[in-house]
């Protein structure tokens, strides 16, 4: 390892890495990073929106919340957890793709953080900021008023974690799979495990009336000057 990544990343017994202090900072400044940039030159309007930023925040803050209270713990990664991608996918069902999209990214990072497990550089992007980064494919349905349209939106944005999670599986870890299992199958049926449990346990949630007409609120609250 180079002296320069051993700032921000160190060996650890098992041959994967860990995060530094340095790597932690890093992470926290390219989040914050991430954010600003994305919001003031990425969103829709090509300015800066306080707004749009401050409810971003808000559902971060949410998301990394909801993301420790788990419901069920995998035993090699994953979880359910209390509607922790809701919250993360929301802001492009409310914003648009590019606003969902750096929402998610910059979750990504902040889940790197919080729970790193670094085999090498192309599997950490796939874990953390591309499957996490998905959640922000919600912004395909932003343009959709139709009754179920958070519904739609939050299914597309779990489905893209579970193809990029799915992918890690099958190459990272599919030396794992248990005796007579395919890899791939082995994978697809891992991560469908807790990521589709967790959604389906949100749209029942979401098919609450109350619970529907809350986040119609909101939305119209968050949107009110698009």
């Amino acid at each position: 390892m180079s002296s320069f990544m051993s700032l921000f990343v160190k060996t650890t017994d098992s041959g994967s890495y860990d995060l530094t202090t340095g790597g932690y900072v890093a992470l926290i400044l390219l989040a914050v990073v991430l954010l600003l940039v994305g919001n003031a030159l990425l969103s829709e309007r090509k300015k800066f929106d306080a707004t749009r930023l401050a409810f971003a925040a808000m559902a971060l803050a949410l998301g990394v919340v909801a993301s420790f209270l788990k419901l069920f713990h995998m035993p090699m990664g994953g979880s359910v957890t209390v509607f922790s991608m809701l919250f993360v996918s929301i802001i492009g069902y409310w914003f648009g793709l590019r606003a969902g999209l750096t929402t998610a990214f910059a979750y990504g990072l902040l889940q790197l953080m919080i729970d790193p497990y670094i085999l090498s550089v192309p599997q950490m992007l796939i874990d953390y900021i591309f499957a996490f980064g998905a959640l922000g494919l919600s912004g395909l349905w932003s343009k959709n008023k139709s009754k179920y349209s958070l519904i739609m939106a939050y299914l597309t944005a779990i489905t893209g974690r579970f193809v990029f999670a799915t992918l890690s599986g099958y190459v990272f870890f599919g030396e794992w799979a248990p005796e007579g299992w395919n890899p791939i199958m082995y994978s697809v049926a891992y991560n469908a495990g807790y990521i589709y449990a967790e959604g389906a346990l949100t749209v029942v949630l979401l098919l609450i009336p109350a619970v529907a007409k809350a986040f119609n609120y909101i939305r119209n609250m968050a949107v009110k000057n698009e």
